[in-house]
């Protein structure tokens, strides 16, 4: 019998997966609150550091969007062509991954992680272009705004009141080795978009006034901050593991309830980001007679995206919070996150509320009510 100070033998299929991560490419990214905190120029700095110790660097896509200072560090720095495809009348200009692929650097650059390819484009996101060069053994390092992390979707829209359509998932966050955050004041970030760093001048006005107003870039600086050192921990927690020390992990379990309604994605991102907090496996149920195969396919893409069990039940003539209660107690449930009823109060003093109904079939279980939100 092993000690308890052991770390747990590997698996054969432990030791397949260290031997294909050992030949993929290392994966740095740089992580920004907001547009114009620098993570570009950061990044082109880093690209003339390297360069001058003698690493093979290759730009693959810098989006400089008219900055001089950052013009000026592309400069002297190999650039490989963008690729020309045609899309309604139009030549749009995309990442080249066969050509970057060809040349085999030992790191690229390659912006803007969240940007959605064009039309005709091998991959439709441009995260999926960087998974495919890590996978060719080519060191990557790239960088993304807070605003874009698939879970944080609902939070980001409440706060500023935008929804942000280019989103990448949380999971590229662990193919990671090394993320740095680029850190700004508010004021700071005010004073470069008033003296045309950012925006054109024409547009620095309005942006003050609605992305760009303190609080907003405050909210969003607290969110970076938090989710860089959330990543610290879960490194951290990992090493232990390694060595044979694993963090504690209680018996958690998050179980989210998805219906047809507007808020079933925010619930599932909510619901992951409360299970990553407490280190604990996560679920989405569905129950429903006849499926509405397009809710479920994006609900299974999140749940892919978040490693997450999917569960879809045939209602079947059973109540609804009998079923909750039965799939909870199967799994082990110790926490469920649900919308507001869709009921009305009639319906809930006739028929009995579903909340506590559950409660009343169960012991031991926590159950969160999630407000809908106003924006969706």
């Amino acid at each position: 019998m092993e000690d308890e100070g052991r770390s747990k033998r590997k698996s054969p299929e432990d030791f397949l997966k260290d031997i294909e991560d050992s030949k993929k490419g290392q994966f740095k990214l740089y992580i920004g609150s907001a547009p114009g905190v620098g993570k570009s120029y950061r990044m082109l700095q880093e690209a003339h550091e390297m360069r001058q110790s003698g690493i093979d660097v290759l730009i693959g896509l810098i989006e400089s969007h008219g900055r001089k200072e950052t013009e000026s560090l592309i400069q002297d720095l190999e650039i490989i062509p963008l690729k020309v495809i045609p899309y309604k009348g139009h030549q749009l200009k995309e990442l080249d991954v066969a050509a970057i692929v060809a040349r085999n650097p030992e790191v690229v650059f390659i912006d803007e992680l969240a940007h959605t390819n064009v039309p005709g484009s091998k991959n439709k996101k441009r995260y999926e272009d960087v998974l495919e060069i890590l996978n060719q053994g080519i060191d990557v390092i790239s960088a993304v705004n807070i605003q874009h992390l698939e879970s944080l979707h609902d939070k980001i829209q409440q706060i500023t009141g935008v929804k942000v359509r280019e989103r990448v998932p949380d999971t590229i966050l662990q193919e990671a080795k090394e993320i740095i955050l680029i850190d700004v004041t508010p004021e700071i970030l005010q004073e470069r978009l008033r003296t045309g760093k950012i925006y054109d001048p024409t547009k620095v006005k309005q942006a003050l006034q609605n992305f760009f107003n303190n609080n907003n870039l405050s909210a969003l600086r607290e969110l970076a901050l938090r989710e860089v050192a959330d990543d610290v921990d879960e490194r951290i927690e990992k090493i232990n593991e390694a060595h044979g020390t694993p963090f504690f992990n209680g018996t958690e379990k998050i179980m989210v309830c998805v219906q047809y309604d507007a808020n079933a994605e925010m619930l599932i991102r909510r619901g992951w980001r409360f299970a990553k907090r407490l280190n604990a496996p996560f679920y989405v149920l569905h129950i429903a007679s006849k499926p509405n195969e397009t809710h479920l396919r994006r609900w299974k893409e999140l749940c892919n995206q978040f490693n997450a069990t999917f569960i879809v039940e045939d209602k079947d003539g059973r109540s609804i919070p009998r079923l909750i209660t039965d799939i909870a107690m199967k799994y082990r449930v110790t926490q469920i996150v649900m919308g507001q009823s869709a009921r009305s109060r009639w319906e809930e003093i006739t028929k009995g509320s579903i909340v506590n109904n559950i409660m009343r079939y169960t012991d031991g279980i926590d159950i969160h009510i999630v407000a809908e939100n106003p924006n969706s």
